[in-house]
């Protein structure tokens, strides 16, 4: 309780006086509800009838200045009048109440949404890999939706339960006390129901909360991965997939709604029989003799106010079950590590001189992809990498852009140890294309220019022959401006891939990094862009990753890795000389071509 309300209170920050106004503006208007009715229950004993007057010294002295209980016969639109302004000032302070708590709350929300979202875009890079899209989704938009209607609209009506039955049993008491205790036989009863209730509720919730999750990640892929999906048939796996996730979340949602069927067919029963109770025991008292008209009236109209609340805690119980597990689902988030700061980072200049010294590394789960490697890179030379699916080729390059970091060893960047860099300093001097491009729904222009949102037009254009990738988007029906489906769905492989190119290479890094982006583009293409990047990026240090040997044949230095080991490292001419796994990978590529 105490982590939920550390965080609610980050939340709520410059919102706090603003929601417990709203609450006391709450209790001021029950205050009012609570005393409308004793004019009227006045007006028919004391005004009407003959009992006596039984009001404080003040009121009393109110009264007989103004004539007395003749006078006030004789005008009964003053008890109207007053009946009408408590119910009037009751109405003007749940006005304030509500709008107070709506403004609050929203602002609250609004806080909570950039929180998520700022630490998503902090969170460790791993933590990314290992979540589900549409889970993470659903956290920073439905259950925070879920936690401001709990702060809008059940945690305040706790607060004005407890003062309406506080204040209705106060007058209660001092009206008749054996009727009161007549109208509290079954609240015992109702409170053991909400405490079950409570109990059981919670746990349906959560399995709701992660069925509902589940769905969105199975339409969120779907979605994505449309292309995939049609290109591979797969379309009646994924519709009795996503039924049965469907079907999944229906019957979480049905042992809800038995849950909550069970708890308020229960309590309106003893609601309604509570109000029987004191209805039949009051008339019964006043055919006697032991209470007055008034004093049913009264009773009838606080046995609501009384009973009903309570039994209304029971709801607000329900939500406040599932607002916690929606409330303990994003602090999950918010838990989760990010990336550590480097607040004396150094942020030297960069030019690309690299040194890997017995570097080791292992990720969180306890897998190792690489393993005591070294090498050593110049600037302006490019390296080829090439090994093996799932050998450590892209984690090598993670460690170099400190996706993640290294366990053992070291890595020099122009003679500074590079954990000494800033993140953002180091990740600025680096261009990476990566194995799977992401482009945005924008327009090609758009995606292009996120590198550099300064670049005109003319540099734009170059960077894209730069890609090959020019008289593609000129042969587009609105060329540059052409839209880009989600990913990129728009556009061919080979095309997103270029498109990406061009995004990197528009702003002058000193070292770029291609993952295997050239993979999805013919020979001839994969040439033209590479003898452009040449000319283009002289004095860049520039690592190639590819499974295609005439992608790197041509680098300064070739680097073969195996189960995360480095087990080869030369030039091309050098490694086909030797009998290993490059010189396999070479003559069977030899033969295909031919």
């Amino acid at each position: 309780m105490k982590k939920r309300l550390k965080f609610l209170k980050q939340f709520m920050r410059k919102n706090l006086l603003r929601y417990f106004s709203a609450i006391i503006f709450s209790g001021i208007s029950v205050l009012f509800s609570v005393l409308s009715p004793m004019t009227v229950s006045f007006a028919i004993d004391s005004v009407i009838g003959s009992e006596p007057m039984n009001l404080p010294g003040w009121l009393m002295r109110m009264v007989e200045n103004y004539g007395g209980r003749e006078a006030l016969r004789g005008n009964l639109w003053i008890l109207g009048l007053i009946f009408l302004l408590l119910q009037l000032l009751a109405g003007v302070f749940q006005y304030l109440r509500g709008r107070w708590i709506a403004v609050s709350t929203e602002n609250a929300a609004k806080n909570m949404r950039d929180t998520i979202y700022n630490h998503l875009q902090h969170m460790e890079y791993y933590e990314h890999v290992k979540s589900q899209t549409g889970d993470l989704t659903q956290r920073s938009t439905a259950d925070v939706e879920t936690t401001r209607n709990f702060l809008s609209g059940q945690l305040p009506q706790v607060g004005e339960i407890l003062m309406n039955v506080t204040l209705t049993l106060i007058a209660m008491l001092s009206i008749n006390v054996g009727l009161t205790l007549y109208s509290l036989c079954v609240v015992p009863f109702i409170f053991i129901a909400s405490a079950v209730f409570f109990t059981k509720v919670r746990k349906v919730f959560r399995k709701v909360e992660q069925s509902d999750s589940e769905l969105h990640t199975t339409l969120q892929e779907n979605l994505t991965g449309v292309r995939v999906v049609k290109a591979f048939g797969r379309q009646s796996h994924e519709i009795e997939k996503f039924s049965d996730k469907n079907s999944k979340h229906r019957g979480n949602v049905k042992k809800l709604i038995d849950t909550m069927s069970w708890y308020w067919s229960m309590t309106d029963l003893l609601c309604m029989a509570q109000a029987a109770l004191v209805l039949f025991v009051a008339v019964s008292w006043a055919i006697s003799g032991r209470i007055t008209l008034g004093t049913v009236l009264l009773f009838t109209v606080y046995i609501r106010n009384l009973i009903w609340p309570i039994r209304h805690l029971g709801r607000v119980i329900s939500d406040m079950g599932q607002a916690f597990v929606a409330f303990d689902r994003i602090i999950e988030i918010l838990e989760k590590p990010v990336e550590s700061k480097d607040v004396s980072g150094l942020t030297p200049e960069i030019k690309g001189n690299i040194v890997f010294k017995n570097v080791s590394f292992q990720y969180p789960d306890g897998t190792s992809p690489l393993k005591n490697i070294s090498f050593e890179v110049k600037q302006g030379q490019t390296v080829g990498i090439i090994g093996p699916t799932g050998c450590g080729k892209s984690s090598l390059m993670h460690l170099l852009v400190r996706l993640f970091d290294y366990d053992e060893g070291s890595i020099l960047l122009d003679g500074h140890e590079l954990m000494d860099i800033d993140k953002k300093w180091l990740r600025s001097h680096i261009g990476i294309v990566l194995q799977e491009p992401f482009l945005f729904s924008k327009t090609v222009f758009e995606n292009i220019r996120i590198a550099n949102p300064k670049a005109t037009r003319h540099e734009i254009e170059n960077a894209a022959r730069t890609a090959a990738i020019h008289d593609s988007i000129l042969s587009f029906e609105k060329g540059y401006d052409t839209l880009v489906g989600e990913r990129g769905v728009t556009l061919s492989g080979g095309q997103v891939q270029r498109v990406a190119i061009a995004r990197t290479v528009l702003k002058d890094h000193p070292i770029l990094i291609f993952d295997d982006s050239l993979s999805a583009v013919d020979m001839e293409t994969d040439l033209m862009i590479r003898e452009a990047l040449k000319e283009r990026s002289t004095g860049v240090t520039t690592f190639i990753i590819s499974h295609r040997i005439s992608t790197l044949a041509q680098a300064d230095q070739i680097i073969v890795i195996d189960k995360g080991r480095i087990i080869q490292k030369g030039t091309h001419d050098e490694l086909i000389r030797e009998q290993g796994m490059y010189a396999r990978i070479w003559a069977a590529q030899s033969e295909e071509e031919i």
